[in-house]
């Protein structure tokens, strides 16, 4: 008899996350698993590359009526006569808007949304909250499951979560899994009691998948050197230090063009600023890509200038396509990049950013180094799957 899996996410609009959940459904061996998922939003890039296999659950009405607009939620429930949930729709509306740090407003207002969600009716062999917070609350408080996972994706203390508001969910948790040594390490010392439940399981890449995805042909300018950065534009993904490295490299008069893929609520702090530096012909922003392994092929460098990462895939796949790489030295940085051997690690300024860019840009040699290391590293982990089938089995 196949195992019952069920996996839980936000969406799969674009992010690391979602990514890495899309890459482990097209590797799971579907004569041995049958696999729901629960979006709680139905939508986003990824969406068509779901395996067949794979169905998709769509949750009761009271869940859409309560994620509606809040004057119609309200309406609706007051009309159906379910005054408890109109007034928790309203204290939902209250702590999402109020609470200035958007993961702690996730969590509080949990609580709230939960009300309007029933139990799944079936009983799975194992679920998976995929991501932190709202995924994991959901696997805990709305699925019967006999094992029970929630997966981390960055560096638990750079999240500015509330750990006591965890705490409880993780003890109810068969397994905690992350995606880093670092991230192993920080949630090991956040949540000592729970130290024994946490488990290492890279992102999965396909090396095999992207060399060939990289094929697709794309117009870039490759007349001059180019950089290329992917990620959601939010303060994480450090994006204003890229903008402010590139005006500095603009005054030092280098000709080049920094690309960056990725969509999200920076967009317009970000137009302004590259109106502000005159680096319109310098900075382009080019939204999602459904498949930016073309561009990172034909970039001359790859630049993640993060804040903080878990583990980066986007930096796994620049390294797949061999592409000189320089990384700001967030916390997991060095689970990824040796300096000087497969890349560059600068600190988290814009003036080490702009050094470290002006330094590999006038080195071609150094470039084609950095390029031959990585083409001689190990750096697909497709075997990652048989670790995942050992955390669901138990």
């Amino acid at each position: 008899m196949k195992q019952q899996l069920l996996f839980v996410l936000p969406s799969l609009e674009a992010g690391g996350g979602e990514k890495s959940l899309v890459t482990l459904l097209n590797c799971i061996n579907y004569e041995q698993y049958d696999v729901d998922l629960v979006l709680f939003a139905p939508k986003g890039i990824f969406l068509k590359q779901l395996p067949k296999n794979v169905k998709l659950l769509y949750l009761n009405d009271d869940y859409k009526t309560f994620t509606s607009g809040l004057s119609s939620a309200i309406v609706s429930f007051l009309k159906q006569g379910k005054i408890g949930m109109a007034f928790s729709r309203l204290l939902y509306t209250f702590k999402s808007n109020v609470i200035k740090n958007k993961g702690k407003a996730e969590q509080y207002s949990w609580n709230h949304l939960k009300k309007s969600i029933n139990l799944l009716p079936k009983e799975y062999d194992a679920a998976i909250g995929f991501l932190e917070k709202s995924s994991i609350y959901f696997v805990v408080d709305c699925v019967k499951a006999k094992r029970k996972i929630g997966f981390i994706h960055n560096d638990y203390v750079k999240l500015d979560l509330d750990a006591s508001f965890d705490l409880p969910y993780f003890e109810k948790l068969n397994t905690i899994a992350t995606v880093s040594e670092q991230c192993v390490t920080v949630l090991k010392e956040v949540f000592p009691t729970q130290k024994d439940k946490v488990q290492l399981l890279y992102n999965i890449v396909s090396a095999k998948l992207i060399h060939q995805m990289a094929e697709e042909p794309v117009t870039i300018d490759t007349t001059k050197p180019s950089l290329l950065s992917i990620g959601r534009l939010h303060p994480q993904k450090g994006f204003d230090l890229a903008i402010e490295a590139a005006a500095l490299l603009k005054k030092q008069g280098l000709n080049f063009v920094w690309y960056i893929i990725g969509e999200g609520a920076e967009r317009t702090a970000l137009e302004q600023a590259i109106t502000k530096n005159g680096l319109e012909k310098h900075v382009v922003l080019l939204g999602i890509k459904e498949n930016p392994y073309p561009y990172i092929k034909q970039t001359t460098i790859f630049v993640q200038p993060s804040r903080y990462e878990g583990k980066s895939i986007a930096l796994d796949e620049a390294k797949l396509l061999y592409k000189p790489i320089v990384v700001t030295n967030f916390t997991t940085a060095k689970d990824q990049i040796n300096h000087l051997k497969n890349g560059i690690i600068c600190e988290m300024d814009a003036n080490s950013l702009a050094d470290a860019l002006t330094s590999l840009l006038q080195n071609e040699s150094l470039q084609n180094e950095l390029s031959l290391h990585l083409s001689k590293e190990s750096l697909g982990s497709e075997d990652e799957i048989d670790k995942f089938y050992t955390l669901v089995n138990g």
